[in-house]
């Protein structure tokens, strides 16, 4: 069930960021860093989405592959846990941030982005990361 749930919260985070890749705006300006007057920190293309999109979606993928739902044969096992924990590395990096704009530790907080970081966008990818770690540990308790 978890790896089910971490594949449709990916896979769905995915899609908003290919919705921004085509031209759509929802939660577009809520997601991006801004300066205490309004400047934005980070000024992503189009095509920067799209990878982001992807990434998402094989992270989604990944984890359906790890639920069984899809097989995976011909990957070799250390493929799964490799991903298994590079996966919630990543999201534990994103929920500590770089300590000015993004993450648990940002100084700047009192902006959009900074408001709903703290309260949706950080605790998300902690939760990501946990659970991917939980998902990655019992699977090796079972090897």
């Amino acid at each position: 069930m978890l790896p089910v749930l971490l594949s449709m919260i990916l896979i769905a985070l995915g899609i908003i960021h290919f919705n921004w890749a085509t031209g759509g705006t929802f939660g577009f300006s809520e997601s991006l860093p801004t300066k205490e007057n309004g400047e934005r920190v980070l000024n992503p293309s189009k095509i920067d989405s799209f990878i982001v999109g992807i990434g998402l979606t094989l992270f989604g993928f990944f984890y359906l592959l790890q639920s069984g739902f899809i097989e995976h044969n011909h990957l070799p096992e250390w493929v799964m846990r490799f991903g298994g924990w590079v996966i919630p590395i990543i999201f534990l990096l994103r929920a500590i941030g770089e300590f000015k704009y993004v993450g648990i530790f940002k100084r700047v907080k009192k902006t959009k982005f900074g408001r709903f970081d703290t309260k949706l966008f950080s605790p998300l990818c902690l939760i990501i990361s946990i659970l991917g770690y939980y998902k990655s540990i019992s699977i090796n308790q079972l090897a």
